[in-house]
């Protein structure tokens, strides 16, 4: 008999535990939302509830849905628009530059055709 209410009690405590521990874990999610300050932290928060009912199909998502916000870096991408605002001025240095080689290029192509005219003005005047 006292094994019997023991049994019971012993199975009320685990069923009681981990319907708590299920519930605390569906909100990680969220609290992580919070302490980032997340622009999304509502949606988060009702998705983590969506997934509890999901059996957590959800719940790796929404943990990193929540992790990719920082509030003082935003989400990341700040970091790649001044790399590509870089790279534009970086590439239109290049173009410039490219543009002052090739001027440079000219000009002494026509210095080199102007030195053989004249080298060889100098062996037909040697060659008389």
């Amino acid at each position: 008999m006292f094994l019997d209410f023991f049994a019971l009690g012993l199975l009320l405590f685990v069923g009681l535990t981990l319907f708590y521990g299920i519930i605390a874990i569906h909100d990680i999610p969220y609290e992580i939302s919070k302490h980032r300050n997340h622009p999304h932290q509502d949606a988060i928060h009702v998705a983590g509830w969506v997934s509890l009912f999901t059996l957590h199909v959800l719940w790796p998502f929404l943990w990193i849905w929540a992790t990719l916000y920082r509030e003082e870096r935003g989400w990341g991408f700040q970091q790649l628009q001044k790399k590509e605002q870089q790279l534009e001025q970086d590439e239109q240095q290049l173009a410039s530059r490219e543009q002052e080689l090739s001027e440079e290029i000219t000009k002494l192509k026509r210095q080199v055709a102007i030195i053989s005219k004249h080298v060889q003005q100098l062996e037909q005047g040697e060659g008389k």
